[in-house]
């Protein structure tokens, strides 16, 4: 099963290429994910990612929803033990996220 993970950007920039990236907040794990698909999204905006792309735009309390669902089914061990370092790249289920 394919999961979408929701996160908060807390900011946006561009590598050399001018794609657009964003640190965003995984329940106090810091990432960094591309922008590329949802070229609306800003600073403060909560969006769904996947595979480290943002997907869409959803508001926060249905952010807050899909975390305490996630929290209760215990499935959010895998995303508790990246390492929170936004420079650093993490190996999810064999897929290099940015």
């Amino acid at each position: 099963m394919c999961l979408a993970i929701p996160g908060k950007i807390i900011d946006i920039t561009q590598d050399e290429y001018g794609v657009r990236l964003a640190r965003t907040n995984f329940g106090g794990i810091i990432k960094q994910i591309c922008l590329e698909y949802t070229p609306e999204a800003q600073s403060g905006d909560y969006v769904l990612v996947h595979v480290g792309f943002a997907l869409g735009i959803v508001d926060e309390r249905e952010a807050e929803k899909t975390y305490e669902a996630l929290k209760n089914l215990s499935q959010l061990d895998e995303l508790e033990d990246l390492d929170p370092s936004p420079e650093s790249s993490t190996q999810i289920n064999g897929n290099v996220a940015p």
